[in-house]
């Protein structure tokens, strides 16, 4: 562990914590900085000027990055009829009704998101405890409740991220993995930052991004300059 925090320190040593950088020098500087073994993950923190606690001023949605999260996910589609081999043919890694509801229950988890027709929200719905708290029930608002399966699926593979904002009005969000060039890194970041901007509530007075931070999974963060 004190190795971990020797890399650290040299790596924090690089970044100028008084200073805002453009996206452009953040990505360069956060690459630089990168120490771990591994292909890390590269993810950016915004920190908002909204209250959750107003139903006006929660921001929750999805999209799909323009180069991808370079991570595969894996998706359990719960359908019946048609849908099921709709989601087959779509490339989904699970398919499946109330037989894949009862070993989710049972506490079977071997996926990363759920896609789930309406007409099984019923069902599902029963197992709000379990999957609630992992930030696996599906919702209309990110995509991942409808009737085209297909579609969903196709968003989820090319590299959808979803984003909500937690109680302390932070968002946390993937843009992709090291080994992105640099142009790609700072694509999927700019198009967050304009999906963001465009979710600004009303009832927000005054600067509305109060932060925005940039960082490797094991690097320091690297504050990103913001004009709104």
């Amino acid at each position: 562990m004190a190795k971990v925090g020797k890399n650290y320190a040299e790596a924090a040593k690089k970044v100028d914590r008084s200073k805002s950088y453009s996206i452009d020098e953040a990505v360069k500087l956060a690459k630089e900085a990168s120490f771990a073994k591994f292909d890390e993950s590269v993810e950016v923190s915004f920190r908002l000027n909204v209250d959750p606690r107003h139903a006006d001023q929660q921001i929750r949605g999805a999209m799909v990055l323009p180069n991808g999260t370079g991570r595969s996910q894996k998706v359990c589609v719960i359908a019946q009829g048609p849908q099921e081999q709709e989601a087959k043919d779509a490339g989904a890694d699970y398919v499946g009704g109330k037989e894949l509801l009862e070993q989710i229950g049972k506490g079977w988890f071997d996926f990363d998101v759920i896609v789930a027709t309406p007409n099984m929200m019923g069902e599902l719905g029963k197992l709000g405890r379990v999957l609630g708290p992992k930030g696996l029930m599906p919702n209309p608002k990110t995509g991942t409740v409808t009737m085209d399966v297909a579609k969903a699926i196709e968003d989820i593979k090319k590299g959808k991220v979803e984003y909500r904002v937690d109680k302390e009005g932070n968002i946390n969000m993937l843009i992709g993995k090291k080994s992105f060039d640099d142009a790609k890194l700072v694509e999927n970041f700019k198009a967050i930052y304009d999906v963001l901007l465009r979710a600004r509530p009303a009832a927000v007075k005054g600067v509305y991004m109060k932060n925005v931070v940039l960082s490797t999974t094991m690097g320091p963060g690297i504050k990103i300059e913001t004009s709104r």
